[in-house]
């Protein structure tokens, strides 16, 4: 379980097929790190399959790579970071599982006084669990959802804070986006599904 809070930005320092899968190197400043642990990597979890010198690296198996866009990934590419957090920790962001429901689209970015506005295009299970003021968690980020401007498509405000301590910062119109809907949302609207007569996303 995560909080969506990203404590440390980490690199690929080494991308290699392994079979069906993927080997990842990746960067990062703790020293503490253990194999077995779990460490959300742009919100998706991973577990830490050996401990380098400089970090840690992490296997990723095909329905992972079908997930996300771990698959595109290359040497030098950054990611946020977070440690699975420890019971009796402040929950500041909100409750996530790292579980990528599906890549998003960023739409478009614009300025709005301090802050930075981000439409992104969300895959139907994602908004299905979308409310306006809602949370979400973006490349492991938890969010809130300033605006639904479009079926479809989520509005995040970022602050100055987060775009100096992530990764999304740097994203721009184009750009795809690990995206985990709110899991409070996606139990009610599996409870609730029996009730809608639709089929589940």
């Amino acid at each position: 379980m995560f909080t969506g809070l990203v404590t440390a930005i980490g690199e690929f320092r080494q991308v290699q097929g392994v079979g069906a899968g993927r080997e990842l190197e990746i960067a990062a400043p703790w020293t503490d790190l253990v194999v077995g642990e779990s460490i959300a990597v742009d919100g998706a979890c991973l577990t830490v399959e050996t401990v380098t010198p400089a970090g840690f690296t992490v296997h990723l198996v095909t329905t992972t790579l079908e997930r996300t866009r771990f698959g595109a990934t290359v040497v030098g590419d950054r990611c946020n970071l977070e440690r699975a957090v420890q019971v009796g920790n402040r929950l500041g962001g909100h409750l996530v599982q790292g579980h990528v429901d599906g890549v998003g689209e960023v739409l478009g970015v614009a300025g709005h006084g301090d802050a930075w506005l981000v439409d992104i295009a969300v895959p139907p299970v994602v908004a299905a669990a979308s409310v306006p003021l809602g949370s979400v968690t973006v490349d492991g980020v938890s969010l809130t959802i300033n605006a639904m401007p479009a079926p479809g498509v989520i509005q995040v405000s970022l602050i100055p804070f987060t775009l100096q301590h992530t990764t999304l910062g740097a994203r721009q119109a184009g750009d795809q986006v690990h995206l985990e809907g709110d899991a409070v949302g996606k139990y009610v609207r599996a409870m609730l599904q029996p009730h809608l007569g639709t089929k589940a996303d």
